[in-house]
């Protein structure tokens, strides 16, 4: 059985657009006190606001991901936690998840909470569940390390986007995957209630981290402010085009943004080529009607930093974009 006087942590995992947010989120909502740390690439973060919950103990790691100059900052917020959990009359959580970013390989959290001597003691990692979608998953397995590393550490694996996928793209997953992870457990979204059942299972058997330097990889982020506010049918134009201009290199676009249509904040998501549609937030007393877009690119982004002048300058306030 877990050990009462450890907090269990689920470490969420997975590439760009693979559905971690709504896997938390659906964490979230199973009434158990849950404390978060999201780590997100590039320096305006956006992905705490897409939490249906917000009335929880939150940390965001921003401006780089897990394997760089984010993994100093994760052991202290882990020891601020516990400290605030242990002096606490009533426990403000029982379980801790950590989201990881989507181009982040899982190694160093699982080093730091395996190998830091005060955190393992304080902490119980109980399970590593790496999210694929399995339209793009096969693709983004071939090409990026990082990729392959969240599903090498994978204890276990939720196949999402069933319902856009087809039979070669499923088959060509299960190829990869009985290579990389054949004995690693496999669910899909409809078996959440069975993997709902993890968050209260016993500790598993966990393997260290191997020593040595992590990949190198080559993402970049572009971050971007809005002050006008811009029907959707200009803003998707916009967007399409960029995911259309630049197929192999934007990997990614998320935000939050404000349309002429619409009276509360919309969240946009992009993965590969697909742009989906818009989908609203709740009104926050926090909202200040400025859009924030994140563009995730591999390799140098120059072209695209160029294309994105090109459309967007005449609506952005003053010093807006931002290369990370």
């Amino acid at each position: 059985m877990p050990d009462p006087d450890k907090i269990p942590v689920f470490v969420l995992t997975g590439f760009l657009g693979s559905g971690k947010t709504t896997l938390l989120n659906r964490f979230l909502a199973d009434g158990v006190k849950t404390a978060v740390v999201i780590n997100e690439f590039g320096e305006i973060p956006v992905d705490q606001d897409l939490l249906a919950n917000q009335n929880l103990p939150l940390t965001v790691l921003s401006g780089g991901c897990l394997c760089c100059k984010v993994k100093g900052a994760l052991a202290p917020t882990l020891k601020n936690l516990w400290m605030a959990w242990e002096q606490a009359t009533s426990k403000p959580f029982a379980r801790m998840i950590i989201e990881a970013s989507g181009i982040a390989s899982p190694e160093p959290i699982l080093d730091t909470l395996l190998r830091e001597r005060w955190l393992a003691g304080r902490y119980h990692l109980q399970n590593v569940i790496t999210t694929l979608a399995i339209p793009s998953a096969a693709a983004q397995l071939d090409s990026f390390a990082e990729a392959r590393a969240q599903v090498a550490w994978a204890d276990t694996l939720l196949l999402t986007h069933a319902d856009v996928s087809n039979a070669d793209q499923q088959a060509a997953l299960a190829t990869r995957l009985q290579v990389l992870a054949p004995a690693t457990p496999r669910l899909t979204a409809e078996d959440f209630h069975a993997l709902s059942l993890l968050t209260k299972a016993g500790p598993s058997l966990r393997r260290l981290p191997p020593a040595g330097p992590l990949p190198v990889h080559n993402f970049r982020s572009i971050s971007l402010h809005l002050e006008q506010i811009l029907p959707w049918q200009h803003l998707q134009t916009l967007l399409q085009e960029l995911l259309n201009r630049h197929p192999q290199d934007l990997l990614r676009i998320k935000g939050v943004v404000y349309l002429a249509e619409q009276t509360e904040p919309m969240v946009i998501q992009a993965a590969g080529t697909r742009l989906y549609p818009p989908t609203p937030l709740t009104a926050r007393t926090s909202d200040d009607g400025r859009s924030r877009l994140v563009f995730i690119v591999n390799g140098e982004p120059t072209a695209l930093a160029t294309d994105l002048n090109k459309a967007f300058v005449p609506l952005l306030s003053r010093n807006a974009i931002k290369l990370h």
